[in-house]
């Protein structure tokens, strides 16, 4: 009897140790430091990396990022796979490996944190469902990952991803309010655990509201409601979607309308509201050429926009980076997701791609 209760308490022992133990991450195979050649080192993409579990994909890809001539690139990495189980533990092989790859193909990493964990949320609700109960737990994911990845120089923190829209707010109306509570709880705890730091707020679906502001809300009314919830001192910078639709970059602002310039707009609000020295980065944005998407541009429209895009923001001195959405994925929807992407699934690139590039070699 005495022997079975020592086994099994040694078992338990051994399984709480590897529930509560960081997971050691595999081995990777690192390529030699690499550095990015470019005439424009605002040039970024959104990437799809995290999840793909093949170590070749994501190195080629990263590789191809930096040959493009871009410096940055947005990756979201959830919450979800840091920490599926519990609060106790974390899972840091997904994020380890992209970020590792992408320091040595020497590209500057935005890091976009959500996607709720089931253990977070209440039953039958999205992983976009965060409530206030759980605003600690969701803080205490982001210090892990900055104390964590801020040595390796991944500053960039995204606090969430268009909360201004129903879907991305757990299928509820958006809620600025609810969104400064949020800031408010996470960058003091962030700051406090890694100082340099950068805490982003925004990446707001761009445009004017829907369905009375139930499906989405217009973002420069959410902005403008975040600072009059004093969400003002909790961000360093306001991230900004700037799509162009079917405009080209260089079309007027409009507050009726979203397109490049919309984020003219939106530093104008924050100037107005004293927040003229902070700075904004575009963590999504460009053009779809889809042949048979009413919302899609020529190719060659979105082929000369693009690199139109990434010039006129050197205009912008209060501007960090356009990261244009998106890269690349590991798979074809066979629709007009896939004529977002720079690179097909396979590697293969596109003509937006070589045009890039060639844009980037400029001397």
């Amino acid at each position: 009897m005495l022997v079975r209760t020592v086994i099994g308490l040694a078992l338990i022992g051994l399984l709480a140790a590897q529930f509560l133990s960081l997971r050691r991450a595999a081995p990777l195979d690192l390529p030699p430091q690499q550095v990015v050649t470019t005439s424009n080192p605002l040039i970024g993409v959104h990437t799809r990396l995290t999840g793909v579990s093949d170590e070749a994909y994501v190195r080629r890809s990263l590789e191809q990022v930096r040959e493009m001539g871009a410096s940055w690139i947005v990756e979201l990495f959830p919450w979800a796979y840091v920490q599926p189980r519990s609060r106790y533990g974390y899972d840091w092989s997904g994020a380890d490996m992209v970020i590792q790859h992408a320091r040595r193909q020497g590209l500057q990493v935005v890091a976009r944190l959500d996607l709720v964990p089931a253990w977070a949320r209440p039953a039958r609700t999205t992983d976009r469902y965060l409530d206030p109960e759980h605003y600690a737990d969701y803080a205490a994911f982001v210090v892990a990952f900055a104390k964590r990845y801020t040595p390796l120089g991944v500053r960039h923190l995204v606090i969430w991803n268009e909360p201004n829209l129903r879907f991305e707010w757990g299928e509820r109306p958006p809620d600025p309010g609810a969104y400064a509570a949020l800031l408010k709880v996470v960058y003091p705890a962030v700051k406090a655990a890694a100082p340099d730091a950068i805490v982003i707020a925004g990446a707001l679906s761009p445009g004017t509201s829907l369905d009375d502001g139930q499906t989405r809300m217009d973002d420069l009314q959410y902005l403008a409601s975040l600072y009059d919830a004093q969400a003002g001192p909790f961000f360093d910078m306001w991230a900004v979607h700037a799509y162009g639709g079917q405009e080209p970059p260089w079309a007027d602002p409009d507050p009726m309308r979203a397109n490049f310039r919309r984020l003219e707009l939106v530093r104008q609000l924050m100037d107005r509201f004293g927040d003229g020295e902070k700075r904004i980065i575009i963590t999504e944005g460009g053009y779809n050429d889809h042949p048979r998407w009413s919302a899609a541009v020529r190719p060659a429209d979105r082929i000369r926009w693009t690199i139109a895009t990434y010039e006129q923001a050197r205009a912008y001195p209060w501007l960090v980076a356009v990261a244009l959405w998106q890269f690349s994925t590991p798979f074809s929807t066979r629709s007009y997701p896939d004529a977002w992407n720079f690179v097909a699934p396979d590697g293969t690139p596109r003509a937006i791609y070589l045009a890039v590039r060639d844009y980037a070699s400029r001397k």
